[in-house]
């Protein structure tokens, strides 16, 4: 038979300093364990926001960098665009200031007479020959009308030679405007066909036959034409 001893004050107080001891290295190591374990749970959720913030970061990045070559390539197509059109402009008013001394050009040819005696009588004979008609009017400048009455008998008879038919001509007194080039307005059907045989008229066609060789020999042979006559 064991019987416990009793435990004097001493002895209790030592006994009670070891489970002490033995409860704080207790809770030290749980206290260890949790700050190692939320240590590890802050590094991980740092990695996580730094890897999040970076991807947000670099998305972005990525962002402003294709707004601004949006931004580059918007502002490019501007500048091509305007310089295109300031050429095209630039080349319009050389075609226009080349067109309009063309056109300038055509009042020197009442100043040479024998010139613009035969243009003018080639100019009735052509617009009889187009128009057809037994009777005709004609619209002239004022002061060609005594060219045109020496012409017209010749002309008249050329006319009936090839074509085996008389045509009578009157006179509008409805003249061309005395600062023109010329030429003649020659209208048949009472008036509802006519021929345009004046210089203006004349060069008005050729500007528009005309204008894409023109334009070649000025300024080349566009890139992009697909197709050439």
């Amino acid at each position: 038979m064991s019987f416990n001893k009793a435990l004097n004050d001493e002895e209790v107080f030592s006994e009670m300093r070891k489970m002490v001891a033995f409860i704080k290295q207790e809770a030290l190591e749980k206290a260890r364990e949790i700050k190692v374990k939320a240590d590890e749970e802050f590094n991980i959720e740092k990695a996580k926001l730094v890897r999040q913030e970076a991807i947000n970061i670099d998305a972005a990045f990525q962002r402003k960098v294709k707004q601004a070559d949006v931004q580059r390539r918007i502002a490019q197509s501007n500048n091509i665009n305007k310089s295109r059109m300031t050429l095209l402009l630039t080349r319009q008013q050389m075609l226009d200031d080349l067109f309009a001394e063309s056109r300038t050009q055509l009042l020197t040819v009442t100043k040479d007479p024998t010139r613009y005696e035969k243009f003018l009588s080639d100019s009735i004979l052509q617009a009889f020959f187009r128009l057809l008609e037994s009777e005709v009017t004609i619209q002239y400048r004022k002061a060609d009308k005594a060219l045109i009455d020496k012409l017209l008998p010749d002309v008249k008879a050329r006319y009936l030679e090839a074509t085996k038919q008389a045509i009578d001509v009157q006179f509008l007194d409805d003249h061309l405007p005395a600062d023109g080039a010329g030429g003649v307005i020659v209208a048949g059907n009472g008036g509802r066909t006519k021929c345009n045989n004046t210089p203006e008229a004349r060069l008005a066609i050729l500007e528009e036959d005309m204008l894409p060789l023109v334009r070649d020999m000025l300024f080349g042979q566009s890139p992009n034409r697909r197709f050439f006559n």
